[in-house]
């Protein structure tokens, strides 16, 4: 429940805490709020700004930086990355936290560029028709150089200054290895065949539960601390279910295991506190059901009757489960292990 000047004057108009006491609480969670993400017009500068830059030197890399040749991309890299640590310094000494998390993540986004001056540089970059630009809208084995280092940067910087933004990037790359290692096993020129997008499907979807995982594990490690896992949820998710969602198949049993998995993901964002699972997981389940309307049941007055029925009993278990919630909940908490426990009560302040 988020805390608003409002519901504290409220508490205090009910005299279950004084004036001053009201004051002074207002105060200690707007200082709070300070450290935590949160969608305040001052938060929305940062993160706007802060995109901008990063967007500037990754998305929004124009061909007019070629002509730099590759020592002058290093250099220029390594310019921008200087003050980028110096700005990342200075506002951790003004305990401006989330800026210079900012800062400190877009040093780390020119790790790309930094090593593709360096291999043009060296003559050692293998393709010639290829540029920088395009390792954000093409799939090529030849970035994974340019991955592999922007992983160890991210984890160097995020295990020096211990930003929540800083894995951010730490995720997009994971997740971009994941679809550009393939290339190093499939066959190149028939990658559009229907066994080349089948497999890729299942890489992603495969990576995607090992990312999840490795989020639920960070999760457990930082339940006292910072949402670290955040990041690491959202990729994780978006590659399981779009390797998930891309797997072709006629069996209809299967595509109602899909159903299953994704009403799975409802409930188990619900556990963990995490939308990113409830929003695909529904998203999954309304392309089912969109799938029973325009295929299996498209000339059937039944349908959207039974549909309509169904909609109403989940409401109704939904009431259920509000009168119940506290006793069910307690339960079922007592028979987890005491880490997820914790996690689960943090997250749920």
């Amino acid at each position: 429940m988020e805390v608003t000047k409002a519901s504290i004057q409220k508490a205090v108009a009910k005299k279950i805490i004084s004036e001053q006491q009201g004051v002074d609480l207002y105060n200690f969670f707007q200082a709070e709020s300070q450290h935590s993400p949160a969608f305040t017009f001052t938060h929305i500068l940062y993160y706007l700004g802060g995109l901008i830059a990063i967007g500037a030197m990754t998305l929004f890399m124009n061909l007019g930086w070629e002509q730099f040749g590759g020592l002058g991309i290093i250099f220029i890299s390594l310019l921008y990355a200087g003050v980028g640590i110096k700005l990342t310094n200075s506002l951790a000494n003004k305990n401006l936290i989330i800026p210079a998390g900012i800062c400190a993540t877009f040093v780390v986004c020119l790790t790309p560029l930094a090593i593709y001056g360096f291999q043009q540089w060296l003559g050692l970059w293998p393709e010639n028709d290829a540029v920088y630009r395009q390792l954000h809208t093409r799939v090529k084995w030849l970035w994974l150089y340019m991955e592999l280092g922007t992983l160890v940067t991210g984890m160097i910087v995020a295990w020096r200054y211990k930003y929540p933004f800083l894995i951010m990037p730490i995720a997009v790359t994971l997740w971009y290895i994941s679809m550009d290692a393939v290339m190093l096993i499939i066959d190149q020129d028939n990658m559009w065949n229907s066994y080349t997008w089948e497999f890729r499907a299942q890489v992603s979807m495969y990576f995607g539960i090992f990312m999840t995982l490795l989020a639920f594990w960070v999760d457990l490690r930082s339940r006292h601390t910072a949402d670290y896992a955040f990041w690491l949820y959202l990729f994780g998710v978006i590659a399981f279910w779009g390797g998930l969602t891309s797997q072709n198949s006629d069996n209809e049993l299967s595509k109602f295991f899909y159903l299953c998995i994704n009403l799975v993901m409802v409930g188990l964002g619900a556990l963990l506190v995490r939308k990113v699972f409830v929003i695909f997981g529904a998203l999954g389940s309304c392309f089912y059901l969109g799938h029973l309307a325009s295929n299996v049941f498209r000339d059937s007055w039944l349908f959207p009757v039974a549909l309509t029925a169904i909609g109403l009993g989940v409401v109704y278990i939904g009431i259920l489960w509000q009168k119940n919630e506290v006793k069910i909940t307690r339960k079922a908490r007592n028979a987890l292990p005491k880490s997820v426990q914790e996690l689960l009560d943090n997250r749920l302040r």
